[in-house]
């Protein structure tokens, strides 16, 4: 999934490259007017989306496959698909609403 090849850049780019230094930390002024702007508050939002539907998914499954759970697929499927959809709207309130 895209989650899988856009969030490690991230970690590595965040979490990595700017504490060592070999990038220069943005400022907070800077950081703000690029979140302002409505295409990178839809493309964070987008990558929120994938990875929340990407864990659920793994964890779905997890507890299909590896704790033999299948009987309450429909169940299991109903969960974790609306916690992440929960999520998801949290994040879009957290971009849209509150910034």
């Amino acid at each position: 999934m895209v989650a899988a090849l856009v969030l490690p850049a991230l970690l590595i780019l965040l979490g990595v490259v700017v504490p060592l230094g070999l990038l220069g930390a943005p400022d907070h002024a800077h950081l703000l007017a690029v979140l302002r702007f409505p295409l990178t508050r839809l493309t964070l939002l987008a990558v929120c989306f994938l990875c929340l539907v990407h864990a659920a998914h793994r964890f779905r499954y997890t507890l299909q496959d590896g704790l033999k759970l299948t009987r309450f697929d429909g169940a299991i499927a109903t969960v974790c698909y609306s916690a992440a959809l929960l999520g998801s709207a949290a994040a879009a309130y957290l971009l849209f609403v509150s910034l």
